[in-house]
């Protein structure tokens, strides 16, 4: 198969795309005021309730074909990696309200050029169930957003309302054919968070070619865990029990994966909500992630990944560098909301050097 390589004009970017980033930083900004005056905290705007804080290995083979073997992958070996599973809301609600999940993992000890504004030595992998990104660009953002941030007001059983109904869309659909991204992202099933598969859901640079990122589950302790789901009326913290439960048991293992850009038709850069048809190139695995058993929600941890550890596209190695109009926003966007949320609780924020900086 050939695999189409990168060069700087696949990024087409709009004459108004600054005056959309800024837009999104502006109501987004808001949504965080509302939720920090009401939580008495300032949390992250998006995937603010983790469910699980563990430490592990990212394992390269030395047998990957060249079009694979790309930057940080381009050599055999074995890096830390600390990796963050968290709820999709940007405001710490209970499990009832089960929406789209988060999963950021923070590689050490990686070589190579960094990108401009972020230190040598690590690279972020920053991503989200489903492989698309519903609202497609920036600009599809900052229309979808506005409905996204009044829902902040929202009280908690009413958001539990929309997931329901957002779940029950998909099932029809599901039944009948394809269900909708945005469906799930609102009203993702109570499935287990280590069940699930992970995805950049746009693309990035992958050395000489282009990418989308996923991370899927790939041991029969995380296979046995298909069926599970969870009774919100049970447990309001229950993805988080069932992920330290797992932790408590059981190592959890992840396949990487990459799907290389092959069809410049079929295979958008600039538009997230377009599904890569799998027949124009599939996911194929580049690594392993290794996630021992370990106590998954140790208070001193926590604090560090939810308070001070920041976890974004822009702490990236050249190699892979984000691309299209989701990633271009979010270099600025995850910037200006951290910089909030850390300047809200007086806190200094980390993108900590290496692994041995994480509390136990």
């Amino acid at each position: 198969m050939t695999y189409l390589r990168y060069s700087p004009d696949i990024e087409t970017p709009e004459q108004d795309e600054q005056e959309v980033i800024d837009g999104i930083i502006q109501g987004m900004t808001q949504q965080s005021q509302t939720v920090t005056k009401r939580e008495g905290h300032a949390v992250r705007a998006s995937h603010a309730k983790s469910s699980g804080c563990v430490v592990g290995e990212l394992v390269i083979p030395d047998d990957l074909p060249p079009e694979l073997a790309q930057g940080l992958f381009a050599k055999a070996g074995t890096y830390p990696v600390a990796v963050r599973f968290a709820q999709g809301p940007g405001e710490t609600l209970g499990d009832r309200v089960s929406t789209h999940r988060g999963m950021a993992i923070k590689v050490f000890g990686t070589s190579g050029e960094p990108l401009p504004g972020h230190q040598a030595g690590t690279q972020d992998f920053v991503l989200a169930t489903g492989t698309t990104f519903p609202s497609g660009t920036a600009k599809g953002f900052l229309r979808d957003g506005s409905v996204i941030g009044k829902s902040a007001g929202l009280p908690e059983l009413a958001k539990s309302a929309i997931a329901s109904a957002a779940r029950n869309v998909n099932r029809v659909l599901g039944a009948v054919g394809a269900p909708s991204a945005l469906a799930d992202f609102f009203g993702h099933p109570y499935s287990h968070p280590l069940a699930d598969g992970y995805f950049s859901q746009v693309p990035l640079l992958w050395g000489d070619y282009v990418a989308k990122v996923g991370v899927v589950p790939s041991s029969i302790h995380q296979d046995q865990l298909r069926d599970w789901r969870l009774d919100p009326h049970e447990d309001e913290d229950g993805f988080r029990d069932a992920t330290v439960a797992y932790f408590g048991e059981h190592d959890a293992v992840f396949d990487f994966r990459v799907q290389l850009w092959a069809n410049a038709e079929t295979q958008p850069i600039e538009d997230g909500s377009v599904e890569w048809p799998e027949d124009d190139s599939q996911y194929r695995t580049v690594a392993t992630i290794r996630l021992p058993r370990q106590p998954a929600y140790s208070a001193e941890r926590v604090r560090y990944f939810d308070e001070v550890m920041t976890f974004r596209p822009a702490h990236s190695l050249e190699a892979h560098r984000p691309l299209g109009s989701v990633m271009r926003a979010r270099l600025q966007v995850y910037q200006a909301l951290s910089d909030f949320r850390h300047r809200e609780n007086g806190t200094t924020p980390a993108n900590p050097h290496s692994i041995e900086e994480i509390p136990a």
